[in-house]
């Protein structure tokens, strides 16, 4: 944590009630925009980008949408009694630098954003943009231990390629996996479902050792079982979450590009974010919201909501600084 004498910055505070809601520029959950990450400890910053999604595009007009709905947003979470804004510095530092033509250019940009924070004692929050997102985002935050993962999806993105590419929202976490960076052991791919184009679509997972829930898995569980068994497998080591919104029900996150019915609840999702107060939680991306797919805007709402949660799990994360390999 950067702000190592515990005392915040009286300038790095969100907007109050004392301002309405409806006023000043949006910034994630009204958190103060800079570009300056001295004496922040939580960065949130979007990323604009639909250059890794095979189908329906528009995810890079997600982080202007979702900055808007956390308008919406309070400081207090009454069921974990965080307010992270008292325990840590939480900003926008607005969105990474995109290549509208160059994916490669993009990944590295988010990598190295990722990788300066991580140097200044800064958590990092992206919110996407599409699933491509997590393999830089965790490329940067990677100091050579390979980290635990929580990856909620309806879709297992381990494909080797995707139309001829090997970087892409279908193959994030077999990149992931290869590099070393994720820990199989401590992967959780939670909510996986649907239709698949043969047989074998998820059997990579499988293979590496992923823990692999589905969603037919979790209704068996139930969500109590299913919080003390990420618990049990995350321990106290260092651990990254990721959330494509298609691992919630469309009927909760409709405006996103590859909606699966039969997944989970926003107040599902939202209880087992909650259930895991103490994580060591090194970084969190929130993808997959196109807007223009849901003109009600429920999706880029829940989505706000589930960076608010991420937040509130950095502010009452321990942190342990690990050297480069």
């Amino acid at each position: 944590m950067s702000t190592s004498d515990n005392k915040l910055r009286q300038d790095i505070r969100p907007l109050d009630a004392s301002v309405p809601r409806f006023s000043e520029i949006a910034t994630f959950l009204r958190a103060p925009h800079t570009k300056d990450i001295d004496a922040v400890d939580v960065g949130i910053f979007g990323i604009p980008t639909d250059q890794g999604v095979s189908f329906r595009t528009g995810t890079r007009h997600g982080p202007a949408a979702i900055r808007e709905a956390s308008r919406f947003i309070r400081r207090y979470n009454p069921t974990t009694r965080v307010s992270p804004f008292d325990l840590l510095n939480v900003v926008d530092l607005g969105d990474v630098d995109v290549s509208p033509y160059s994916l490669d250019e993009t990944v590295a940009n988010i990598t190295a954003l990722a990788s300066r924070l991580v140097d200044n004692g800064t958590f990092p929050l992206g919110v996407g943009g599409d699933h491509v997102i997590p393999l830089p985002m965790m490329r940067g935050v990677f100091r050579g231990k390979p980290l635990g993962l929580l990856h909620i999806d309806a879709h297992p993105d381990t494909n080797d390629e995707f139309y001829g590419s090997k970087i892409n929202h279908a193959t994030a976490m077999r990149r992931l996996h290869e590099e070393g960076v994720i820990d199989p052991k401590r992967t959780v791919q939670l909510a996986l479902r649907g239709t698949q184009f043969n047989p074998s679509d998820a059997i990579y997972g499988r293979d590496a050792g992923f823990q692999i829930i589905t969603m037919d898995d979790y209704e068996e569980l139930g969500r109590a079982e299913l919080i003390e068994r990420l618990k049990s497998i995350f321990g106290d080591e260092e651990t990254y979450i990721t959330i494509d919104v298609d691992g919630l029900d469309p009927r909760d996150t409709p405006g996103t590009p590859v909606p699966e019915p039969g997944g989970l609840s926003m107040r599902d999702c939202q209880m087992i974010l909650r259930g895991l107060q103490g994580l060591r939680l090194v970084g969190a991306d929130v993808c997959e919201v196109a807007p223009h797919l849901d003109p009600s805007g429920v999706t880029a709402l829940n989505a706000a909501n589930l960076v608010f949660e991420l937040t509130c799990l950095f502010g009452d994360a321990p942190r342990v600084e690990q050297p480069r390999s």
